[in-house]
């Protein structure tokens, strides 16, 4: 699966479905109707694009959305939900030249975030950690053998030692301190607006 039909899907399950349990749904009967390689191309299109987020830039971003709580997890389920915006927002904020994490500020997702006390997001929190396993769960569809992911995680890292995988994981270029204001504000001066130190 290439870069395009990966992103088409994610696209088209964003106008499929509503709410993160719907689209979940569409896209794991989507994928189980496909070739076992495109379902096994789809993860390792995931993998890619949520370790090109991995930059310290975006985890600023994710510190200040979040209220400077985010752990090593958090970060990655903040990126797999950024994939779930589309492709347009994930590249304004990530894999564009002029790419700047700051462009977050203009997501409706993120406004709707934006005066709301943290703790009545529920299930607007943005993570979205289930999407690293639909793949998986389509697989086992598909397949109609349960084995712990091993076929799929063996099949997956095939496709990867073929040159289509990441080149790593973790933050590249290290993590940068959300507490550092005057450097926040410089970066991330739209962000910084919508969700002040302090606010709930």
């Amino acid at each position: 699966m290439d870069i395009d039909t990966f992103w088409d899907i994610v696209e088209a399950c964003r106008r499929q479905a509503r709410g993160r349990d719907g689209r979940l749904t569409w896209l794991c009967a989507e994928l189980s109707r496909r070739p076992l390689t495109e379902i096994v191309g789809f993860q390792v299109c995931l993998d890619e694009v949520t370790y090109e987020a991995s930059t310290r830039e975006l985890w600023a971003a994710a510190e200040r959305i979040l209220g400077g709580r985010c752990s090593d997890d958090g970060f990655c389920y903040f990126g797999l939900w950024m994939v779930g915006l589309g492709r347009e927002v994930f590249s304004r904020a990530v894999t564009r030249p002029d790419a700047d994490p700051d462009a977050l500020a203009d997501a409706p997702e993120i406004q709707e975030l934006a005066g709301r006390p943290r703790e009545l997001w529920h299930d607007d929190w943005p993570d979205w950690e289930s999407l690293d396993y639909v793949a998986l769960e389509a697989y086992e569809i598909a397949t109609g053998v349960d084995d712990d992911g091993d076929a799929f995680d063996d099949a997956v890292e095939t496709e990867r030692r073929d040159g289509n995988g990441t080149g790593g994981s973790g933050p590249l270029g290290g993590r940068r301190a959300v507490r550092d204001e005057g450097e926040v504000a410089r970066t991330l001066p739209r962000l910084s607006v919508l969700f002040p130190v302090g606010c709930a």
